[in-house]
């Protein structure tokens, strides 16, 4: 099934009871507003994941300003809500897909395999006068198995190979600015990985914030070996995630996520830095 599932398809299962629907609302000028949002109101049922607490382990010297958290404390976090192997999960936001496909990634990489994306945002959803609720969900506890997919993970050491001998592509996922070091406005340095093709995120989506169907993300990524092995990132493991899920839905099927991504890679001062276009 397609990773991406619509308004309308959630509202025809909302009420199934291995339904668990996760609002992924964020950003990263207002941490709290997400938050904040889902309080007000939410697709009923919805629990929240908050970015930096659920998605993300604290922030260290290494491995990026969203780091991935512990599998056992992900796997907690997961069984506490009542997320167990069999749950149909569907991640949501309004920031173009963005932190439900990190939800989707990360889930992804614990071997779950019913867990989906929703289509346009809550924005959509509240347009289209479906339900709402600013009922916080009680859910039974349950206990999450992981079967860790290690394939779909790259370290700062593969990516340092990668440089070294091109055996991958690498693809950053940031906008095009950020890429050729013309302006940073997050991190400390400027500039890509060396190597790296330039692939904006958001180019996964339609000019009406859809995503765009099988066919058109193939053009998207037009003249890249479906063979080969990719590596995408961004600047912290969240934005490149879309890619990662669009990269699949094309056909792809040896893409790694470098997690801690340009906020890591720049962290080891030893690692060179590019600027311009490749």
């Amino acid at each position: 099934m397609e990773p991406i599932v619509s308004t309308r398809w959630l509202l025809a299962r909302l009420y199934e009871p291995e339904l668990v629907i996760v609002d992924c609302r964020f950003l990263l000028i207002d941490p709290e507003a997400g938050r904040k949002a889902y309080t007000e109101d939410h697709i009923p049922g919805a629990i929240y994941f908050h970015l930096e607490e659920q998605l993300s382990a604290p922030v260290s010297a290494h491995g990026g300003r969203h780091p991935l958290p512990e599998i056992s404390k992900l796997t907690t976090v997961l069984s506490k809500v009542g997320i167990n192997r069999d749950s149909i999960v569907v991640a949501y936001d309004d920031q173009g897909g963005a932190y439900a496909s990190r939800l989707w990634w990360m889930l992804k990489y614990l071997g779950h395999e019913r867990v989906f994306v929703m289509d346009e945002g809550y924005s959509a959803w509240k347009k289209a006068s479906f339900p709402v609720s600013d009922h916080q969900a009680v859910r039974i506890p349950s206990q999450y198995e992981a079967d860790v997919q290690k394939k779909m993970l790259a370290i700062m050491e593969d990516v340092q190979n990668v440089v070294n001998d091109g055996r991958a592509l690498l693809i950053d996922s940031r906008e095009s600015r950020r890429y050729e070091g013309l302006e940073e406005p997050i991190d400390p340095k400027a500039g890509h990985i060396p190597g790296a093709i330039n692939k904006f995120w958001k180019e996964v989506l339609d000019e009406q914030g859809r995503w765009k169907s099988t066919e058109v993300l193939k053009e998207n990524y037009e003249g890249i070996d479906p063979e080969q092995e990719i590596i995408v990132y961004c600047g912290s493991g969240v934005s490149a995630c879309p890619n990662v899920l669009a990269l699949g839905k094309a056909g792809y099927r040896n893409v790694k996520l470098y997690a801690g991504s340009w906020s890591d890679w720049i962290s080891y001062e030893e690692n060179p830095v590019a600027i311009g276009e490749e």
